[in-house]
């Protein structure tokens, strides 16, 4: 079990976010919509809740949430991803100006539409989410527009994070582009991946976030037959060429694991409060990856990324944590690790 960050780390890494140069965010880029209200009877036309809304809103969703993240950090970016040619692609637009964050990297097209997520729900429970979504790949035209935008952006931004969610915006051809120039030009690429994109996929990235069924997948599909933390960790960084990796193990935290390792550091979970798990794993990538390219080790990175997961939890909808709420966070933690 590894011990908690020390204050004075955690201090430094947050004043050099100012610092690090705008990240590349590659990926599935979308909207969130909650519709929020109160259930007190049951429809005479279906055996299902009536829901009485008090209130609906609309956020950054998928990969968005990512520069959301990273702009409520004071970290700059540059989102690149496809949207349709509809009315959710420009409440989109509208919503990544209205944060400041740029849309020059959204490329529109029109074979399919904006993914679009639904939650309904009440103060206590979720009753269903509306998927508007086409998860096939991208035609070759979009796709290549897409690379071209990358190859813009690669130069000058100072590392990447490749946001999957497994609804086609990423190929192989696309993740084998972004790290060969990232390679080329001297950038790292961080990987929150998906359990549906075949692992070879993210082959020679420099770190790997899967969850543990992720990750169980993953080896899995890899011709392995284990569940064991370290055995997978290994397995990942040696099939895939991956110098770190780091698996979310929910309740009880993260492990990870640098190449040539023999064992896992396990980093314990610190949240106090479960309200909500929509975008924690985006703000945790968002956090390590912030903290590396500040010149963090990977352990006080994880212990970031594990702080800002703790309080985004405790919100409700797609949320994001800001500098004073982690500095908040970790000293109300801290004095638990250190009584």
């Amino acid at each position: 079990m590894s011990s908690i960050i020390s204050k004075d780390n955690f201090k430094n890494i947050l004043n050099k976010f100012s610092d690090v140069g705008p990240i590349l965010v590659i990926g599935d880029i979308g909207l969130d919509k909650y519709t929020f209200g109160e259930v007190k009877r049951i429809s005479p036309e279906a055996p299902v809740p009536v829901l009485e809304v008090t209130k609906e809103w609309t956020t950054l969703g998928l990969a968005t949430n990512i520069s959301n993240n990273l702009s409520t950090l004071g970290v700059s970016s540059t989102i690149c991803g496809v949207v349709g040619e509809d009315m959710q692609a420009s409440k989109l637009e509208s919503l990544l100006e209205e944060s400041d964050l740029s849309i020059w990297g959204v490329v529109r097209c029109s074979e399919r539409p904006t993914i679009f997520k639904e939650r309904v729900t009440t103060s206590s429970q979720q009753i269903c989410r509306v998927d508007y979504e086409d998860k096939s790949g991208l035609s070759a035209s979009t796709q290549e527009r897409l690379i071209e935008r990358i190859k813009e952006f690669i130069p000058t931004h100072s590392g990447i994070i490749i946001e999957d969610y497994g609804k086609g915006t990423l190929s192989r051809e696309t993740i084998s582009e972004v790290v060969s120039l990232a390679r080329k030009h001297n950038k790292k690429v961080f990987v929150d991946p998906s359990r549906t994109t075949p692992p070879e996929f993210y082959k020679g990235v420099d770190l790997l976030k899967p969850n543990r069924i992720e990750a169980e997948l993953m080896v899995s599909m890899l011709g392995h037959n284990t569940t064991d933390v370290l055995e997978m960790a290994k397995i990942l960084s040696e099939t895939l060429d991956i110098e770190q990796v780091v698996i979310t193990l929910g309740g009880e935290g993260m492990a990870i694991f640098s190449r040539g390792e023999s064992k896992v550091d396990i980093i314990p979970t610190v949240a106090n409060e479960v309200f909500d798990v929509s975008g924690a794993g985006d703000t945790a990538i968002s956090l390590l990856s912030s903290s590396l390219l500040a010149g963090s080790s990977l352990r006080d990175a994880c212990w970031l990324g594990n702080c800002g997961s703790g309080v985004v939890v405790a919100k409700k909808g797609t949320a994001t944590v800001n500098l004073e709420e982690l500095e908040k966070f970790y000293d109300n933690i801290s004095k638990n690790f250190n009584e």
